[in-house]
């Protein structure tokens, strides 16, 4: 199921960036002359934006199927009427539109917020966690995921990784020509051979993991003012005290990557260092929400 999600995201933003650039006028960025310097930075920010507005606008989409999310329609028992509740509460406090509310099955205490505005969110939350957690830290746990969605940051996320995306295209491909034309020899000026396409390739990476760095950055600010959040809506001592259960469980987390940007907790521990961690460590959290 992952798999055809992320072949059918990738065909819708094939299709809507050829319509995008069609309706531009903009049929290429090569030329006799070399690179097309507008063309090229056209071309790159069509496809970098509708790769992270596409995924924003089937976030909710791809998160129920991703994660095996179940809506509640209607409460089976107290607990679903419970969250139901709960989330509507939370959602008058923080002026927004109730989202949809789910639980997906996983042994992992975990919960997550999607959607394409603060509108038409979605807020789930694991059964282990409704199983283990008591109710005033599921509400916090709650609250944070509605101060994300309060706070926008799906979309700014969306936005930050569409300027990053347009970037590192932009300059990947500029590097790559320089280099095809060096090992060219100035021989057949203005053409590129099959080293411009390798080092595309190349430079996408090396910019791509420098870049992911920016978004990393503002993954781990916005922890802190949906932290913030949750402690306003739900009590300064309920978040702290979430956190340091959810810091207190060591098994690693199941649930998609894709749904792990918001989720309340980082399952795996980063590999290569803070800088590329999207959640900062629980521990400064809570010496944060201490000093609030």
């Amino acid at each position: 199921m992952r798999i055809i999600l992320f072949l059918l995201t990738n065909l819708a933003v094939m299709v809507v960036a050829g319509i995008v650039l069609s309706l531009l006028g903009v049929n290429g960025y090569m030329s006799s002359n070399g690179l097309n310097f507008s063309n090229l930075l056209i071309f790159c920010a069509v496809f970098g934006f509708a790769g992270s507005l596409v995924s924003l606008l089937l976030s909710k989409f791809m998160a129920k199927r991703g994660s095996g999310a179940v809506v509640i329609e209607k409460p089976s028992n107290h607990k679903e009427a419970w969250l139901l509740d709960t989330v509507q509460a939370l959602s008058q406090q923080a002026n927004i539109r109730m989202p949809e509310v789910a639980i997906f099955p996983s042994h992992d205490a975990n919960a997550f917020a999607t959607g394409w505005n603060k509108n038409d969110a979605l807020v789930a939350v694991s059964s282990g966690m409704l199983e283990r957690f008591p109710p005033d830290e599921i509400k916090a746990v709650l609250a944070h995921e509605i101060g994300h969605v309060a706070n926008g940051d799906m979309v700014t996320l969306s936005l930050i990784q569409g300027v990053v995306n347009t970037f590192v295209m932009f300059f990947a491909r500029i590097a790559a020509y320089a280099v095809d034309q060096f090992l060219r020899k100035d021989d057949n000026e203005g053409s590129v051979g099959w080293g411009y396409y390798i080092a595309t390739f190349v430079f996408e990476i090396v910019f791509g993991i420098l870049a992911s760095m920016i978004v990393m950055w503002f993954s781990r600010f916005r922890e802190f003012r949906a932290d913030e959040a949750g402690a306003r809506l739900a009590g300064k001592g309920a978040m702290i005290a979430a956190l340091a259960r959810l810091q207190q469980e060591h098994e690693e987390s199941h649930m998609p990557d894709s749904m792990m940007a918001f989720g309340i907790r980082q399952g795996k521990r980063p590999t290569l260092g803070e800088l590329f961690s999207s959640h900062p460590p629980i521990r400064d959290r809570i010496d944060a929400l201490q000093k609030l």
